[in-house]
């Protein structure tokens, strides 16, 4: 294996090379518009994302994957960052190598070392001349190179850039964010700040997320990392009993009424409500547990934080 860096704003993992559609071209440029393929899709063209399997996750730039094999244009990776069980080392899937750049001594983060995370939910990188770049989703961490009044300046795969300081958070490396209040509140807030966000199943990044990625990354914005797949971050954690739910935990939900297979994850806001993204042809919302349509398949629910 030989690891590579994302070098586009958010690269689209799929499930082989042959799964994207003809209509799915704008996700495998390089640089990539995101934001105009969701657009471009109807409803019951997000749907075929999950009918047919297509889509495994997604990728932040500055994300260090690991090159398992080389099949013509498309690069069969591990993202050591998104734990599974579907391979220890990371998750797996499918990107064009386009949408890669070759390692940089300058990723090679060590844990405490500073890196500057995007807080707003979008942004762009700066030649060191200030001339914008690409655009960033919220949570793309970069290391730090020297932190200034108005810019930090950042190693990027193909070279030094400069953010936007209001836009980004000085965290270190492996290490939870210093936070005024708690965990559990500041991931609920982070989550509310993404209401009514479309849906899109793999979805890692401010361009949507699915359910499982919407847990992992409001867990992530304070600084804890949990599996990537709803079934995984089911059996992690702490258990927690329904009388004892509090905000930021996690709600799992499972067919044949809670005893088959996890297939949903929801995040507890208190007053018996939870924020979730629930479907392809919803977006992030906020509902009450009592009479909800799943309410019956609740299963279990954890603690992270």
């Amino acid at each position: 294996m030989k690891s590579a860096i994302v070098s586009v704003s958010v690269a689209t993992v799929w499930t082989k090379p042959e799964s994207p559609r003809d209509i799915d071209q704008a996700a495998l440029s390089a640089p990539v518009d995101v934001r105009g393929w969701l657009q471009s899709l109807s409803v019951e063209e997000k749907l075929g994302f999950y009918d047919n399997n297509a889509i495994q996750t997604q990728a932040l730039f500055g994300t260090r994957v690991e090159i398992i094999e080389e099949q013509g244009e498309w690069a069969h990776v591990l993202i050591p960052d998104q734990s599974t069980s579907k391979n220890e080392l990371g998750y797996p899937g499918w990107v064009p190598s386009r949408q890669l750049a070759p390692w940089s001594a300058a990723f090679d983060v060590q844990d405490g070392q500073k890196l500057a995370m995007v807080t707003a939910d979008f942004t762009r990188l700066h030649t060191l001349e200030r001339e914008p770049g690409i655009e960033l989703a919220f949570l793309t961490r970069l290391p730090l190179v020297e932190d200034g009044t108005e810019w930090v300046k950042v190693a990027a795969p193909d070279g030094e850039a400069l953010l936007p300081k209001a836009d980004v958070a000085i965290v270190r490396a492996n290490e939870p964010i210093e936070l005024a209040g708690n965990r559990g509140e500041a991931i609920v807030e982070t989550g509310k700040r993404f209401l009514n966000l479309h849906y899109l199943w793999g979805g890692m990044s401010s361009y949507g997320y699915d359910c499982s990625g919407f847990a992992y990354n409001m867990h992530r914005s304070v600084g804890i990392q949990i599996p990537r797949d709803a079934s995984d971050q089911a059996r992690a954690g702490l258990l927690v009993e329904k009388a004892d739910l509090l905000p930021g935990d996690l709600l799992f939900f499972a067919h044949e009424e809670g005893r088959g297979r996890v297939h949903h994850v929801g995040i507890y806001i208190g007053n018996g409500e939870m924020i979730h993204s629930p479907d392809s042809r919803s977006a992030i919302e906020i509902v009450k547990l009592d009479g909800y349509k799943l309410e019956k398949e609740h299963a279990i629910s954890r603690r992270y934080w």
